[in-house]
């Protein structure tokens, strides 16, 4: 592991030595923490698409609605605006034309995609939208099913299906959806959140590969310790049912808003994604010089200046769109992606560095080759 992994991490009196350097970023083997860390898996991806809604809300916008300015918003987060679903609005369907800008890269057919995973906190249907995404794509051959795992989801749910493609198995295609709309959740009254959220959807086809993996690496973990730090939680009222005697009062269904302890997730993400990043990288069996972009959730700009630090990388090499979209939660890293594709930015061979985090606590990275 290099030196520069550390940088950053400096005693009380400003020096550490190499050997302590490496260890505060060394994976942690004795852990008590749920983790999950693990090499190649016998598919690479092939396909990328994503889908925004139309309406955009500017930070000089929110300038009408919470006591807070474009200068406050764009200096402490690193966003510019965000993007939104109306009332009539669905997160479904953005992640059906994310998913059709995705098979349409692939050049496969929906027919033979066998997985469909659509990683999502805030589907339409609290059942799960995967098996209506498959079966809006024309994916009749697939198993379904919704992961939720917040601002971590995409990666996870990527896990996942290459868990599926690289077990002896029939499956050789599973499409990866990561679709949110916390606009919906958030308090439009707080000014310390609803700067912060967008909607949107992103999606990634994988192909079973068992000569050429693109998937080099992985490694996972959740802490549930730090629920309270940043969670939306059940809010039910009082629903009386006239069952004989005295009735029994069970609970009409709804959700409070988005709570968040900005400063602890702040110290949590810089703390652990580095570390969680290396995971990963001694897990893929390279270093962090054979790593050409890296790709982290879409929170906060300062997230990303402090990781890539630590990692002793160069801000040229992060791919971030954070100022157009906001935190689409897990949607952000394949639409981050996607641009950085269709753009020329990322090119086939490319090793790209993910890492998502967020509610539960969690937090994991994937390390791709494009």
């Amino acid at each position: 592991m290099k030196l520069s992994l550390a940088l950053g991490m400096l005693s009380t009196v400003g020096m550490v030595d190499a050997f302590s350097a490496q260890r505060a970023l060394a994976p942690r083997g004795n852990s008590q923490l749920n983790m999950a860390t693990a090499g190649s898996l016998g598919c690479r991806p092939i396909g990328i698409g994503s889908a925004a809604p139309k309406t955009i809300i500017t930070n000089s916008d929110l300038e009408d609605v919470v006591e807070t300015s474009d200068e406050w918003i764009s200096t402490r987060t690193g966003i510019s605006q965000r993007r939104v679903l109306q009332h009539e609005e669905s997160i479904k369907e953005l992640g059906i034309d994310a998913g059709k800008q995705a098979l349409e890269m692939a050049g496969t057919d929906p027919e033979d995609i066998d997985l469909v995973i659509c990683a999502t906190s805030s589907s339409d249907d609290l059942f799960g939208d995967a098996t209506s995404i498959a079966a809006a794509l024309g994916c009749k051959n697939a198993m379904g099913f919704d992961l939720t795992a917040a601002c971590s989801g995409f990666l996870f749910a990527s896990v996942t299906a290459g868990q599926f493609l690289n077990n002896p198995s029939n499956m050789k295609n599973a499409l990866v959806v990561g679709a949110d709309a916390l606009s919906r959740w958030v308090d439009w009254d707080d000014r310390n959140s609803c700067i912060l959220f967008g909607d949107g959807a992103g999606a990634m086809v994988l192909t079973k590969d068992e000569g050429s993996h693109g998937v080099l690496g992985y490694s996972a973990h959740s802490r549930g310790e730090g629920y309270d730090e940043l969670n939306l939680g059940y809010c039910g009222s009082p629903r009386m049912v006239a069952t004989p005697g005295d009735g029994t009062t069970l609970s009409d269904g709804s959700y409070q808003k988005i709570a968040m302890n900005g400063k602890e997730v702040y110290k949590f993400a810089t703390r652990e994604v580095p570390r969680v990043l290396t995971e990963a990288i001694e897990a893929a069996d390279i270093t962090v010089d054979d790593v050409d972009w890296l790709l982290l959730h879409q929170a906060n700009i300062r997230i990303m200046e402090t990781v890539a630090s630590r990692l002793g990388m160069p801000m040229e090499k992060v791919l971030t769109n954070l100022a157009d979209y906001g935190n689409t939660s897990a949607a952000s890293i394949p639409i981050a992606l996607d641009e950085a594709v269709r753009s020329g930015k990322v090119k086939k061979g490319d090793v790209i560095a993910c890492a998502g985090f967020g509610a539960g606590l969690s937090w994991g990275s994937a390390i791709l080759r494009w």
